[in-house]
């Protein structure tokens, strides 16, 4: 889910005339991936017959509304698709830590079946959707936030809205946060990076920053769309570059992440009111994982990692967790572990190698880095 920028092709004033490459032009409602291994998969033949007709509807709604804006001079779509861009307006932007924020975004135009693709999307496993940046032509894939966290009060109920978790870094996450509320973002989507299915017993989340994002949504998608085993469990390992990024995380299964370094040569710097006591502030993100904890007891664990702290994710840290559960058997048949890799492109190829483009895709690529090491077995491995 962390691609580097897609260079666009240049677009007219109707989004609708662009020639977009293969990777979006296909007719199904997703781009489509199996979860077996980290070797390359060709897309599934079709989606299923729901989302089948999800795709038709949308097909339809889309090509009313197309007739019907062309005439008024406006070529926005009212619905999110894969193909075609969207008009979302920024509703609000607020910070969560020194670097990165909430963004909240719904369609400029009503009248679309929005809720019902987020729905379908949302209970079929993790996805993206694409931002463009309009002055370069590039366009980079985020991670919507799952329903649960909807960051402000002001916003239930409104089922169009999308929440995005963004890092100020490189060049269209700099472009966002610098927009104003009020200001036109175009985005297209989903895009399904993978099919979480009810077979799915266990998942070890490695996440870097931002990349607890596909970690929330998996968590969405088995825990409240699916209907799990008291087996199931997720555990997710996430790491970050400040203790800011995630400002009152305990970590469940390892000591504390406060290393000797630290105590010596403090450099977490709080962001806060003067006065305010930084122990009982926590960040909004670990706020949102101690809820999933205190709903789902026992089956979503966290560890929390510090860069400037010193503590690391390491093949210790892994292997900690894969033992603990290795006196766990699978109950049932065909019962799967998946390890996913979430967050920056160092970040993933430090772990499992880098992902590779065949035929104009962007595909698993061998597995690579201290897991190829490590030789787990029983687990597959998935990279976003």
């Amino acid at each position: 889910m962390f691609p580097r920028p897609v260079r666009l092709c240049r677009l007219s004033s109707a989004p609708r005339q662009c020639n977009v490459n293969a990777q979006f032009s296909s007719p199904n409602r997703y781009q489509r991936f199996r979860t077996s291994s980290t070797t390359s998969q060709p897309p599934s033949k079709g989606p299923s017959g729901k989302l089948w007709l999800t795709a038709a509807v949308v097909a339809i709604a889309a090509g009313g509304a197309g007739i019907y804006t062309r005439s008024q001079g406006d070529t926005s779509s009212t619905t999110l698709d894969p193909v075609t861009f969207t008009n979302y307006e920024l509703i609000s932007k607020t910070p969560v830590s020194s670097t990165c924020s909430i963004f909240n975004l719904r369609p400029k135009r009503g009248g679309g079946i929005n809720a019902e693709v987020y729905q379908d999307a949302f209970e079929t496993g993790i996805w993206s959707v694409q931002f463009k940046q309009p002055q370069l032509q590039v366009g980079r894939d985020y991670t919507p936030l799952p329903p649960s966290m909807q960051f402000s009060s002001l916003d239930k109920g409104n089922d169009t809205s999308l929440q995005f978790l963004i890092r100020k870094d490189g060049e269209v996450s700099s472009y966002l946060h610098d927009l104003q509320p009020g200001s036109i973002v175009e985005m297209r989507g989903p895009q399904l990076g993978l099919e979480l299915t009810p077979d799915v017993q266990e998942i070890l989340f490695i996440v870097g920053g931002t990349g607890i994002a596909p970690a929330l949504q998996a968590a969405h998608t088995i825990l409240k769309c699916m209907r799990p085993r008291d087996e199931t469990r997720i555990h997710i390992l996430w790491a970050n570059r400040r203790r800011e990024d995630c400002l009152g995380g305990c970590s469940d299964t390892v000591g504390s992440q406060w290393s000797w370094w630290s105590k010596l040569y403090p450099t977490t710097k709080a962001v806060g009111t003067p006065g305010e006591n930084i122990e009982e502030r926590r960040n909004y993100v670990v706020e949102q994982l101690d809820e999933l904890k205190r709903l789902y007891p026992k089956k979503v664990t966290v560890d929390y990692f510090v860069d400037e702290e010193k503590s690391l994710i390491g093949k210790d840290s892994i292997m900690k967790y894969i033992n603990s559960r290795a006196q766990h058997p699978l109950v049932g048949p065909r019962k799967k572990k998946l390890i996913i890799i979430s967050g920056p492109d160092g970040f993933v190829s430090y772990l499992a190698g880098p992902k590779m483009w065949h035929n104009g895709r962007e595909v698993q690529g061998p597995l690579r880095g201290i897991l190829k090491e490590l030789n787990i077995s029983g687990w597959s491995v998935w990279k976003l």
